[in-house]
This record gives C-alpha cells, sequence and structure tokens, in this order.
C-alpha cells in the first residue's frame, strides 16, 4: 500500500464518530466536526507541524506539490461550465451545483488535484444561508412573482471555492499634466426681457497646464484570484472580502458533508489577473497623486517585487437554478454572509412601474393647470 493510500486511509477513519462509528461533518455554526447519527461534538486538530505557507511566484508549481484532498472523494464534471466538484459521503447529484445544468458526469479516471495548503473554514451553516438569501431576494424590486418560490424549493451547496493570494510590492512612476482652475471676466451681448441688446459680463473658468511627476512605492497582500471555472468574477468579486486573517491550515476533516472544486485556472493565468488587478488600482493612486484640479495625460509604469502566492479553499453557498431556461446564480459568502447574483426581471412589474410613474407625471401637470 502506498504512502498516499494509508494517508488517505487513515484520515478517513478520523471521520468515524468515537462513540457510534457514524460519519462525522464539518459543523459551520459549531466550528467543529459533529456525527450525523448521534449529533457527538469533536474539535478538529491542526496538523501537525503545519503552517501557513506563502511561495515564490519565480518558482511557481514547479516544486513538488501535495496532490489529493487526504480523503476519499468522487468527482463530478459539469459539460456546460466546465466545473468539477469533489464530495464525499453518500452524496449524489443529478445537476451542476454551479449552473444548474443537467448534463453531469461522475469522473471514472483517477484524479490527482492540487492539495490546497490552507482554508478558511464555513462559518455561516445552511439555515443561516438560507435566511440570508431570503432576505436578498425580499430587498429585489421588479423580479418575477414566481421568484420566491423557486428560492425555496431551490437546494444550496456548501462549496469550498479555490482560490490563489498574491502578495506583491509595486514601484510606481508617473508623469502627468497637472491642471489648475482660474477664471477669468468675459464681456458678452444677449437681449434683455424687452429685447433690447445689452452687454453683461460672466466668469469664465480657465485651466492652466503644467507637468508633473512623481513616484510611490505599495505593498500588496492576499489578491484574490478565483480559480473557479463555474462562477462569474463579476458576482465572486462581489463577495469579497474575505478575512484571510482567519486562514487555518488545510486539513481533511473540513471537507466532511461539504463538497469542493478542483482549480481550473493556472497560476500563470491567475497570476495576470492579479497584475491586471493591482495595476488598475496602482493607477488609481498614482492618480490621486497627481496635483492641482484636474489632469491629462496620465502615463504609469510600474515595476513588481517580491511576489508570492498561496493556494487555498474559501466557503461559498451556491445556489443556481434556470428560468425559462436561462441559469442564474446566487452566492453567499460562507464566512461573513454577503449575498450576492442575478434574478432575472418581470417585464410586467417593469412597465406597470413605468406607467404608474407616467401617470403621476401627468396628474401633477394636470393639477398645475
Amino acid at each position: 500500500m502506498t504512502q498516499e493510500a494509508t494517508s488517505q486511509e487513515s484520515a478517513d477513519a478520523e471521520l468515524r464518530c468515537a462513540a457510534c462509528g457514524g460519519h462525522l461533518e464539518f459543523d459551520a455554526a459549531r466550528g467543529a466536526l459533529r456525527c450525523t447519527s448521534c449529533g457527538e461534538a469533536r474539535a478538529i486538530e491542526a496538523p501537525p507541524e503545519r503552517t501557513l505557507v506563502e511561495h515564490d511566484l519565480e518558482h511557481g508549481l514547479a516544486r513538488d506539490v501535495e496532490r489529493g484532498y487526504g480523503v476519499a472523494l468522487r468527482s463530478l464534471s459539469c459539460r456546460q461550465c466546465g466545473a468539477v466538484v469533489s464530495y464525499g459521503g453518500d452524496t449524489t447529484a443529478q445537476r451542476c451545483d454551479f449552473c444548474g445544468s443537467p448534463q453531469v458526469l461522475e469522473q471514472t479516471e483517477n484524479r490527482n488535484p492540487i492539495r490546497p495548503e490552507s482554508v478558511v473554514p464555513f462559518a455561516v451553516d445552511r439555515a443561516g444561508a438560507k435566511r440570508r438569501f431570503g432576505d436578498w431576494l425580499g430587498e429585489l424590486w421588479f423580479r418575477p412573482s414566481d421568484l420566491k418560490h423557486l428560492a425555496q424549493v431551490q437546494e444550496m451547496a456548501g462549496v469550498y471555492v479555490p482560490y490563489w493570494a498574491f502578495d506583491a510590492a509595486v514601484h510606481s512612476d508617473w508623469s502627468a499634466l497637472a491642471g489648475y482652475y482660474y477664471y477669468v471676466t468675459e464681456s458678452y451681448t444677449t437681449l434683455d426681457d424687452k429685447g433690447r441688446s445689452v452687454q453683461r459680463q460672466r466668469s469664465v473658468r480657465k485651466t492652466r497646464w503644467r507637468p508633473a511627476s512623481g513616484r510611490r512605492d505599495d505593498v500588496y497582500d492576499d489578491v484574490l484570484v478565483c480559480a473557479s471555472r463555474g462562477l462569474p468574477p463579476d458576482l465572486t468579486a462581489k463577495l469579497e472580502p474575505f478575512d484571510t486573517a482567519r486562514l487555518v491550515p488545510y486539513a481533511p476533516s473540513y471537507l466532511a458533508g461539504w463538497k469542493a472544486e478542483e482549480y481550473s485556472i493556472e497560476l500563470n493565468a491567475a497570476w495576470d489577473r492579479a497584475v491586471e488587478r493591482i495595476e488598475a488600482t496602482q493607477r488609481q493612486r498614482c492618480s490621486g497623486d497627481v496635483p492641482g484640479d484636474t489632469q491629462a495625460a496620465l502615463r504609469v509604469s510600474h515595476r513588481f517585487s517580491e511576489e508570492r502566492f498561496k493556494h487555498l479553499l474559501l466557503p461559498i453557498w451556491i445556489a443556481s437554478y434556470r428560468y425559462r431556461d436561462k441559469p442564474f446564480q446566487f452566492l453567499i459568502n460562507g464566512q461573513t454572509g454577503e449575498v450576492t447574483g442575478r434574478a432575472p426581471l418581470s417585464v410586467i412589474k417593469v412597465l406597470a412601474f413605468g406607467l404608474a410613474v407616467l401617470i403621476m407625471a401627468l396628474t401633477a401637470v394636470w393639477l398645475s393647470r
């Protein structure tokens, strides 16, 4: 038996209840393992000699990384969105948790995904996620009347989603034209209320342009890039921030009773996305350094150093459904409870609102006569 198989067998044994032999699952409300049969709770012990590690980006994943999740899991691949989700126990799935598509296939080949080195455990349990989801739906306007019903019958999936976290020091040099406002008085000709031509004066704003330049140094810590293929980047961005100060070393126990998506975005592609975000932020900061009242021709160059990365799992509740054959997703930050998502518009409600506004405007005009 290989060392990996022995380690996995040991991890599987750790997920058995010492009192009754039942399955243990991670309880987000308690932050501990709980037996699904007798309810016995057990704290998760930190893996021995494991600390949170940041890796030099230059060497990337060329080093010998650990593979697998350290516990027996099955994998399900979605043929529509491409997400590959791993799950354990007796869990079965007839559709994709990410896009709601029924085009899912169980992966029978021997998969060997990157093992995450750290994780933010779920802190919001299923009941809390459904409550936050319902509250969020109640705040939406112009949505179909049956949307709440769909939400009530919709099953939510708690998924540990893979992320890359990047650190970097950035030196930026900038140059621009700094504009300073000043005002001059000008005379102009116009007609008075009797139609006669008259001379009047007005204050006109002008801009005096001067060259400006500068530099700044900034440090970025844990810039997150979602490595999921099944979640839209605009939605995952709205779930941030995650409190990465609460990262803990990865242990298979955190996945007990939960699902985990495999990495779909490779390190180099993720770093390119992180660079885009950092450079956009640096440009805004440099723009803020330009003196004066306005600016033009801003040019910025950057030099990166001390680039490091971590690969980790972050907790997200996912609800997806198809409305009139179009997929919609709702995401809940499993650490903070932040909710975001997309919902269909009700054309009837939008038209009714527009008609009501039009009637109110016409009524106001009629009353003002």
